[in-house]
């Protein structure tokens, strides 16, 4: 008993910790600089702040709308995954990778769902500001994402001798993204790396918790 109470707070803790920071970066970031703007930390590192409508990396797939509600009941789903995973005295490196998956997600599905009604509109010469609920830039649920860590690695221009792409330039690494999508990238990557078997065995539990459900469900309608 001991043992998943604490392996359920350590999720609740981490959970809580990638939110708190990754929201109070992107309220700092939101509410300090314009739409484009870019600080410089170092020749590889920069604060560039830009906003998308997709999901991690500002990938886009779906409808805005849509892309924000699968994202609610896919975090609903891992809530519910790791509940199991703590009943079970799961391995303790598996849960914590699970609940940095868990953390990006509602930090990215918090942007979405609030940004639009509470924060004026991101602009190239204007500032967001917080603004009273329902006049924001945007509906309930269409909110955009702040994204601002920019790691611009290496760049340098392909020899033209090159077949198709001789002569552009390539950059490493020219994604902008946020601390929910690191979350969510960290866990994804350690679950491969180190818990491949784990992710595997994970679902057998699943699998039973599912089918007491439908036993329990079936003799309490009987």
């Amino acid at each position: 008993m001991k043992s998943t109470f604490s392996k359920g707070w350590l999720s609740i803790l981490i959970v809580l910790a990638v939110l708190i920071i990754d929201q109070i970066v992107k309220i700092e970031v939101k509410t300090n600089m314009s739409y484009g703007e870019s600080i410089r930390i170092t020749d590889w590192f920069y604060i560039h702040f830009v906003e998308n409508n997709g999901m991690a990396f500002g990938m886009q797939i779906l409808p805005k709308v849509i892309q924000t509600i699968l994202r609610i009941l896919f975090s609903g789903v891992i809530i519910w995954y790791i509940s199991i995973l703590a009943k079970a005295d799961y391995k303790r490196g598996y849960i914590v990778c699970v609940s940095l998956i868990l953390a990006g997600a509602i930090g990215n599905i918090i942007d979405s769902i609030f940004y639009g009604v509470i924060f004026s509109k991101s602009t190239f010469t204007e500032i967001a500001t917080f603004v009273p609920v329902g006049h924001g830039y945007a509906d309930w649920l269409y909110g955009k994402v702040v994204d601002m860590l920019h790691f611009p690695l290496f760049e340098f221009n392909w020899p033209d001798w090159i077949p198709f792409i001789g002569g552009n330039h390539f950059l490493f690494f020219s994604p902008v993204f946020n601390i929910a999508d690191a979350a969510i990238s960290c866990g994804i990557f350690i679950l491969i790396l180190f818990y491949s078997r784990s992710f595997n065995n994970s679902f057998h539990l699943v699998k039973t918790e599912f089918q007491n459900l439908l036993k329990k469900n079936d003799s309490q309608a009987h």
